[in-house]
């Protein structure tokens, strides 16, 4: 074999070892996704880019106040980022007075942007009870966000959470891990 030839292979063998190592990364270890509008605001704001971890997941299960992604099932190609509040077997109700209740207690949290208005609790206003492998999310900001309140989004399954949205790369002034608990 030639020396050109020998070079070309020794590229091509090269090539195909990065391709397939990226591809390993995006697939099962982290992918970077872009917030769209202002569902998660003051959190999380329009054009932030994210790093989503996609291995903590595989060990652990998703906990309480952790920024999840998730496919949305009507819109091929697009994904929501919300926070989990009620996790599998819990029983989640929203109050009028906006006050969020889980299987009979108060949480106490402070991610909401503000207090939940009354025309926004959707389906929350009756006990939601959540399966084994069902997760109740919802928007930072509280009265604008497409959340498990409604029935288009409902209770999210376990096997439809992409990861866990960890770093935020974009833009560089808001750079770092982002807070979960």
């Amino acid at each position: 074999m030639n020396k050109v030839m020998k070079e070309f292979l020794n590229t091509a063998i090269y090539l195909l070892c990065v391709l397939g190592a990226v591809w390993l990364v995006i697939t099962f270890v982290g992918q970077r996704t872009e917030v769209e509008g202002a569902s998660m605001e003051n959190n999380l704001h329009n054009g932030d880019n994210l790093i989503v971890d996609k291995l903590s997941y595989r060990f652990r299960d998703p906990e309480r106040f952790d920024i999840i992604v998730f496919p949305f099932q009507y819109q091929a190609n697009t994904y929501y980022i919300k926070r989990i509040i009620g996790l599998p077997g819990e029983t989640v109700q929203i109050m009028e007075d906006g006050s969020i209740y889980i299987n009979g207690e108060k949480m106490e949290e402070s991610y909401g942007r503000e207090v939940i208005q009354p025309e926004t609790i959707g389906r929350a206003a009756e006990p939601i009870v959540l399966g084994e492998d069902e997760y109740f999310v919802m928007g930072d900001n509280r009265n604008n966000s497409s959340d498990s309140r409604t029935d288009i989004v409902g209770n999210i399954k376990r096997e439809d959470i992409i990861g866990k949205a960890w770093l935020r790369i974009w833009p560089l002034s808001d750079f770092g891990v982002l807070k979960h608990q």
